[in-house]
């Protein structure tokens, strides 16, 4: 195993537990004491965990793992959702693109939609992430808009007043959100607020919203709010989703398509 693999599962076991002792990760990922000693050392230097006597534990209570370092936790279940997501997109839209795993999915199979291989453009994608515009920049049937803003180091995400400026000036056909939590109740959200309030921006200037979630999501609550459920109008998750979640959504006037 790579270091940087070893150090993608490490974080992840962290956020999953919470607290990890350098013998259970010993353990779990079949290195040696010294190995996770010097792995634990390592990244308590870059702030990613906070280092214990005989361990670690989770970088303050809002931790927030970040993009780089996401495993492909739920990737089967996302790569489909995306797929589905793409679905939905008529050739010559305008497409609004949130930062996220699930969303860079929908970027990438927007990228091998035979239908969208040329055109002038294909699609029109605006984005604040900056993973986003550099896998979709080099195909040069999409027309690639990346608001202003300053980089958000844990998603790639451009947020701040400058983004605020170039989004006030346009319009979309879709929004296509990725959340870390989207609730009936509590609506869509993130972990951070300046990324919910470009987000929201987002979906203030489309005519059509759709959220992209795997359903360990749904019925969550995440810190800020992007929008209402009922500004929803696709929710587009895995068949996962409990019949109840489902109709709670439905109820709510979000059409819900479990793949």
């Amino acid at each position: 195993m790579s270091r940087d693999a070893r150090w993608k599962a490490l974080l992840e076991l962290l956020v999953e537990r919470g607290r990890l002792e350098v013998e259970e990760a010993a353990a779990e990922l079949e290195v040696s004491a010294a190995t996770i000693r010097r792995d634990f050392d390592q990244l308590a230097e870059q702030q990613m965990l906070v280092r214990t006597r005989g361990g670690a534990v989770v970088h303050g209570v809002s931790y927030e793992l970040p993009l780089r370092y996401k495993t492909a936790r739920h990737a089967s279940e996302k790569q489909r959702i995306a797929k589905a997501v793409a679905d939905l997109l008529t050739p010559g839209e305008a497409v609004g693109l949130t930062g996220g795993t699930t969303t860079t999915e929908v970027a990438r199979a927007l990228a091998v939609r035979s239908d969208l291989a040329s055109g002038s453009p294909a699609l029109t994608v605006v984005t604040n992430a900056l993973n986003i515009a550099n896998e979709l920049a080099v195909r040069p049937q999409f027309k690639i808009v990346v608001t202003g803003g300053v980089a958000r180091a844990q998603s790639y995400e451009l947020i701040g007043p400058l983004a605020d400026g170039v989004l006030s000036q346009i319009t979309l056909d879709v929004a296509v959100l990725g959340v870390v939590a989207f609730d009936v109740t509590h609506g869509a959200a993130a972990a951070d607020e300046a990324e919910a309030a470009i987000n929201r921006l987002l979906c203030e200037r489309a005519e059509r919203v759709v959220v992209a979630a795997d359903s360990s999501k749904l019925g969550q609550r995440a810190f800020a709010r992007i929008c209402a459920a009922e500004s929803v109008d696709i929710l587009v998750t895995d068949t996962a989703v409990g019949a109840e979640t489902v109709r709670r959504f439905e109820e709510a006037g979000v059409r819900v398509l479990a793949v």
